[in-house]
């Protein structure tokens, strides 16, 4: 199977084969459905952003004495997890943020710092990138990415639903605002010598981040679901210039997809945004409690896509899915789940004792929740 989990528009996504190779089988109404949408049995990272009252200068070089102050994330695994062997290369991110934006530095390790891609929105990652992807919301729909190389060029794109729900890749959106620069500790595209590492700075303003008029502005205990990609592409030099080798990229992550695919918002990381400032008090992370309960959703929803598989049209009860509406974890929490649909679309509910409300789940995977 293809390594690439990139779909950037729809003429690019006839002309990837790699793509083709992913697809198992196309459904009725446009959802794909792959084997490699296999239900998320790991826990997705967490990161606490703390808020910063200094001025940031956008220039790549993290000097700022709030940068200092604020702790790196874990080191980007391969996107399959422990499923595939660790990078060779380290990549570390930090945040923080203020009333306008969000702040986000990557560090990356490189001997060897290349780009060709000039032109904003350029298909970024066929040249060694850096990703970001931003749900604000946490509902799998409309969300956000930005892709960005070491000559500091910008691909940024806003998702109505994923690819595997019919979805399409919005590219004359842009991040209105955003500020971003690269510093290189090294040489660039000199295949001569080994170069250190790059560096990435973001500054993504909170207005950007929004939808006809709905600002996506955080405030204390505010829970994002955001993730980092870094493509990685196996190069030697010809004629004193890198070339790709002819295999798939390599895809480093901060929150392990445990697929071949960014596009799955459900099992990117947590961003906890905290009002304490960058060198005050640390926090501690809060699992939101509706989190445990989303993942009996999710499992309805991998059998529906099987089952429509094999019978050509979504179960219209719990009991043809063989899923119990009872549901009792080790830890006591006590869940009701709930469902009606027909052929071609469905809707499930749960309801618990350790959170008020319903939250529900659709046959594009798009999770809401009604508050009592």
């Amino acid at each position: 199977m293809s390594r690439s989990n990139h779909y950037p528009c729809k003429a690019f996504i006839r002309a990837t084969t790699a793509f083709c190779s992913l697809i198992m089988c196309i459904t009725a109404k446009g959802q794909t459905f792959s084997e490699s949408f296999k239900p998320f049995t790991g826990t997705p990272r967490h990161y606490i952003c703390y808020q910063t009252n200094d001025s940031i200068s956008i220039d790549g070089k993290l000097s700022e004495t709030a940068w200092q102050q604020v702790p790196w994330t874990d080191d980007f695994t391969d996107i399959e997890g422990n499923a595939k062997p660790k990078p060779p290369l380290r990549t570390q991110v930090k945040m923080m943020w203020d009333q306008h934006y969000l702040y986000i530095a990557a560090v990356m390790q490189e001997p060897h710092i290349w780009a060709t891609l000039k032109e904003h929105d350029a298909i970024i990652f066929q040249d060694n990138d850096f990703e970001v992807f931003i749900d604000p919301d946490g509902d799998t729909h409309q969300y956000f990415e930005l892709e960005i190389n070491a000559y500091n060029t910008i691909m940024d794109l806003f998702m109505n639903k994923p690819y595997r729900n019919g979805g399409n890749a919005l590219l004359n959106w842009d991040t209105k605002g955003v500020k971003t620069a690269v510093h290189i500790n090294g040489t660039l595209n000199q295949p001569n010598d080994e170069d250190k590492e790059w560096t990435v700075e973001i500054a993504i303003p909170f207005n950007a981040l929004r939808f006809f008029n709905d600002v996506r502005r955080p405030s204390d205990s505010t829970i994002w679901r955001i993730n980092f990609s870094r493509v990685e592409w196996d190069t030697k030099v010809e004629d004193n210039q890198y070339v790709k080798l002819k295999k798939p990229e390599n895809n480093w992550v901060w929150s392990p997809q445990e697929i071949i695919n960014m596009h799955a918002p459900e099992r990117w990381g947590y961003l906890q945004f905290s009002t304490q400032s960058t060198g005050g008090k640390r926090v501690n992370f809060q699992m939101p409690a509706t989190e445990p309960a989303k993942r009996y959703l999710w499992h309805i929803y991998h059998q529906q896509l099987q089952y429509r598989q094999r019978h050509g049209k979504f179960a219209t009860s719990l009991q043809e899915l063989k899923v119990p509406a009872k549901q009792t974890t080790t830890d006591g929490a006590v869940y009701s789940l709930q469902m009606e649909g027909i052929s071609s679309q469905f809707n499930a509910g749960i309801q618990g004792n350790t959170f008020n409300g319903i939250i529900r789940i659709n046959q594009e995977g798009r999770i809401t929740t009604e508050r009592k």
